[in-house]
């Protein structure tokens, strides 16, 4: 990704984000595509713009987008796309929603950003340059000790099915961490870890648009992340474990 796109897209970011803005007080229009996995006007608005914007960056680009995917295979030039990540939180009135974008080049993600609109964040990172919110750089928290270290988490839309293995991994985490936060957005979560909010971040059944911008954010800011059994993490692995890589060990035991 040459210098002179870099500003273009976070441009576009910021405008998809606007759109976020204008809807914020509008009468939410709520359609269910699962149990309680939900969708509204307001995403398919946002993905709408980003999937008409974003190849318009690079010719031959296409595109992964949680609401019109049809599959989830990457061509060697993919935007990935999560247009509101955190929908239950957007619905309730709840500020913490994201906009992830990544750009997936050959093998490896290349360019990420994740944008809160309603707290005025905008996190990105290219890779082998570092990682900024706001413009300045920023770096992965140097805590060594989990037990002063604050965690993220999520719960997946199918905990149904694995309820007592979260419940019980939670348990060993809550009791071996100073806490657990649950933020209702896994790209909110990787952001916090990369800017050293939180040590570490885990959770299961996450998509690549969940992941691909945070992922790249927090090893840019020094992090690490893997899956479960510590092996390099692969878009649309079982379970995402981000840390700042001097408590990675410990959470992955107890995990």
């Amino acid at each position: 990704m040459d210098k002179e796109l870099i500003s273009p897209f976070l441009d576009i970011i910021r405008q998809a984000g606007e759109i976020i803005q204008e809807h914020w007080s509008d009468t939410k229009k709520i359609t269910f595509k699962g149990h309680i996995d939900l969708v509204t006007q307001t995403d398919v608005a946002v993905e709408q713009f980003l999937v008409q914007a974003l190849p318009a960056l690079l010719p031959n680009s296409t595109v992964l987008a949680e609401e019109s995917h049809e599959s989830l295979e990457l061509s060697n030039l993919t935007w990935i796309i999560d247009p509101v990540d955190g929908t239950t939180n957007y619905a309730h009135g709840l500020p913490i929603v994201s906009i992830s974008v990544a750009l997936w080049r050959e093998k490896s993600i290349d360019l990420g950003a994740i944008y809160l609109p309603m707290l005025g964040e905008l996190f990105w990172a290219k890779a082998g340059q570092g990682a900024w919110l706001n413009g300045l750089p920023i770096q992965v928290s140097s805590e060594k000790i989990l037990q002063r270290s604050l965690i993220a988490t999520g719960f997946p839309y199918s905990f149904h099915a694995e309820v007592d293995t979260i419940c019980e991994r939670l348990r060993r985490i809550l009791l071996a961490s100073q806490g657990v936060r649950r933020l209702g957005s896994a790209a909110a979560d990787l952001a916090y870890t990369a800017c050293g909010r939180f040590e570490g971040f885990y959770e299961t059944g996450l998509k690549p648009w969940d992941t691909a911008a945070g992922w790249l954010l927090v090893q840019e800011a020094g992090g690490k992340v893997t899956g479960l059994g510590g092996q390099d993490y692969r878009l649309g692995e079982y379970m995402i474990v981000a840390s700042n890589g001097q408590v990675h060990e410990d959470l992955l035991a107890l995990l």
